[in-house]
């Protein structure tokens, strides 16, 4: 008989997985970025649809790939001690997205397209204007602290899609212990526990 893993085992399983799929991706843009494109003006980034589907899951412990989000970013880029801060704790600002998310219930937004797709954005913009907030305090001028927002404009395009086609994969944008006790009670009425 097999051994069921713990939630906490789950969760951290699950935590783990985006953690990866965020530093493969965010290291892939980057590099590809400053490789191929490093004339352009606008970035692309997966840090605010991955924060965004964790906020969802797991709610605060979103936190972390907030965080590592930035330090890959950062990494990848050859950033500055300075910039990894404007990144790690601008990006902190997403988590505002849990006062919405609180209000509203994770299940209302989950089952509205629009609803999801502007928490997506919602968890992006926060990260943006954090991004800039922190850059002001560091001294940047305006214009520099503005264009946290508007050279990742793509980002958030970027990010409702990724949030659109998550919501319509099953048990992907859903807080999970809600998706785990459906799982469950649908395994109970077919006999399979």
């Amino acid at each position: 008989m097999r051994r069921q893993l713990s939630f906490e085992e789950y969760r951290g399983i699950d935590l783990t997985l985006f953690v990866i799929i965020l530093g493969i991706a965010e290291t892939l843009i980057v590099r590809a970025a400053t490789g191929w494109f490093a004339d352009q003006l606008y970035t692309v980034s997966v840090v605010g649809a991955v924060t965004a589907i964790v906020l969802m899951r797991w709610n605060a412990f979103a936190l972390i790939h907030a965080v590592l989000g930035a330090v890959f970013f950062c990494f990848a880029s050859h950033g500055t001690w300075q910039q990894y801060l404007i990144y790690g704790l601008g990006n902190l600002f997403s988590l505002l997205m849990l006062l919405p998310l609180k209000k509203l219930g994770s299940e209302k937004i989950r089952n509205d397209s629009f609803l999801s797709v502007c928490f997506g954005l919602g968890t992006l913009l926060l990260m943006q204007i954090g991004r800039a907030a922190v850059a002001l305090v560091f001294g940047h001028s305006l214009s520099a602290c503005l264009g946290f927002i508007t050279t990742d404009v793509l980002s958030l395009l970027f990010t409702g899609v990724v949030i659109w086609i998550a919501r319509r994969l099953d048990g992907v944008f859903e807080n999970q212990k809600h998706y785990l006790l459906r799982i469950h009670n649908a395994e109970e009425e077919k006999g399979g526990y």
